[in-house]
């Protein structure tokens, strides 16, 4: 079996334009790359593809086959579905919180196509045993989206829930749960811009010069 992982560093996560500038968006998102990539290797993965549209947009010590593929993230997927003959585990690079378990339980579903949903109606990973019968439609909601495609299809399905696993990392919120839960180098980078703010609500972040001037 392989992993794919899509990945776009360049602007990346303009929704957490409020909190980060472009640069540390761009650092940020490659602490999560190296994350995600360290937890597929302690979870048995050893083949693993990178799709992005720049080549030198990921750094050398990722270990991983890098594909440069500049097409819409439908379009590549699909044509690299229509190449591949293997179990093919397809997962999102903002997903730090993902542990190895998750990973182990996953890849031994005995369903044809294991979703792992994200908020939102968005899917954070794949894993599809038979990639020449599937495709997939990102974008919207596209955990509805892929559960369709595998009806269609005629395919087992199984839901995987985790709120570990369904959290991707797109909002300042979410950097709460990285703050709380996380374990990798991508909450290590974290740690040394944002705090954690208690009142009778959820905990929130507040960069530190925020924390500073209150």
């Amino acid at each position: 079996m392989r992993a794919v992982i899509p990945y776009k560093k360049e602007n990346a996560k303009s929704r957490l334009s409020t909190v980060m500038t472009k640069e540390q968006r761009e650092t940020f998102v490659e602490k999560m790359l190296l994350d995600v990539v360290a937890t597929l290797k302690e979870g048995g993965i050893r083949n693993i593809d990178i799709i992005t549209p720049k080549a030198c947009d990921v750094k050398k010590e990722v270990k991983a086959n890098i594909i440069e593929d500049d097409t819409d993230l439908n379009d590549c997927l699909n044509k690299y579905l229509s190449q591949k003959e293997e179990p093919i585990l397809i997962i999102m690079a903002d997903l730090p919180l993902v542990k190895f378990s998750h990973i182990e339980d996953i890849v031994a579903s005995e369903a044809d196509v294991t979703i792992v949903p994200g908020k939102g109606g968005g899917t954070n990973i794949l894993f599809i045993r038979k990639p020449e019968k599937f495709r997939v439609k990102y974008y919207g909601s596209s955990f509805e989206n892929h559960c369709m495609i595998a009806a269609q299809q005629k395919l087992s399905i199984r839901v995987y829930d985790s709120f570990l696993a369904s959290t991707d990392i797109d909002e300042p919120q979410d950097i709460t749960e990285l703050l709380l839960h996380g374990q990798g180098i991508a909450k290590d980078y974290a740690k040394k811009r944002f705090g954690k703010t208690e009142s009778k609500g959820r905990v929130k972040i507040s960069p530190f010069n925020e924390i500073l001037m209150s």
